[in-house]
């Protein structure tokens, strides 16, 4: 079976240890759908781990414009890089790639290294990052910021509220193991993984 990609659509058990593998050794995600805020916010909560009594280490970069996907709860493990001012052109993206770096570093010390998906990362999102620099700024970023996760062995997901085909997706992608598209339809949220290293791509399933 083929998906519309012209690729293999997974069985659920190939599935299952694709995203097993993703969590044991690291992955970045990569949100995409546009006109689907609240589904955004389910998927980030599934991501980011909707339990905040644990041992997992948090971090939220976002601005008041975010889908509120959780970190309003600041702790030793939980924290919240509000990028509001960071968004203006005449400052430079890299400040905040340095900041999200040094606080995943400080997380690192505290837990005296990483267990495999205890660091999550929620960046919500990149919309307003690209309505103020150029695309190509952007990148630079994420690949700053993916590449750390990846060090860690952790999971960091992106939030992108534009349909799967747009430009920026398509310039962003080859940096994730994956790209998920959410929607609703008739009251019941959605999702749909393409996994990069295998190119295939899942039916929708319910979130």
């Amino acid at each position: 079976m083929e998906d519309e990609r012209g690729g293999a659509v997974p069985d659920s058990a190939t599935f299952a240890r694709t995203l097993g593998t993703l969590k044991r050794e690291g992955s970045n995600v990569l949100l995409v759908g546009s006109e689907a805020t609240g589904t955004h916010e389910t998927a980030c909560q599934r991501l980011a781990g909707a339990t905040k009594r644990d041992s997992r280490y948090r971090l939220f970069v976002t601005d008041e414009r975010g889908v509120s996907c959780g970190g309003d709860h600041e702790t030793d493990c939980v924290h919240t890089i509000d990028y509001s001012s960071t968004v203006d052109d005449r400052t430079p993206l890299g400040a905040l790639g340095i900041e999200v770096v040094e606080t995943i570093d400080e997380f690192a010390d505290d837990a005296d290294g990483f267990e495999p998906s205890e660091l999550r990362v929620c960046v919500d999102s990149l919309v307003p990052l690209l309505r103020e620099h150029d695309p190509q700024a952007v990148f630079r970023l994420l690949h700053m910021i993916t590449s750390r996760i990846d060090q860690a062995r952790g999971m960091g997901h992106y939030h992108v509220p534009l349909p799967r085909d747009h430009d920026a997706v398509n310039l962003f992608e080859p940096m994730f193991d994956a790209i998920v598209t959410v929607r609703s339809r008739g009251g019941t949220e959605e999702q749909q993984w393409y996994l990069r290293e295998t190119e295939t791509t899942t039916d929708w399933l319910e979130l």
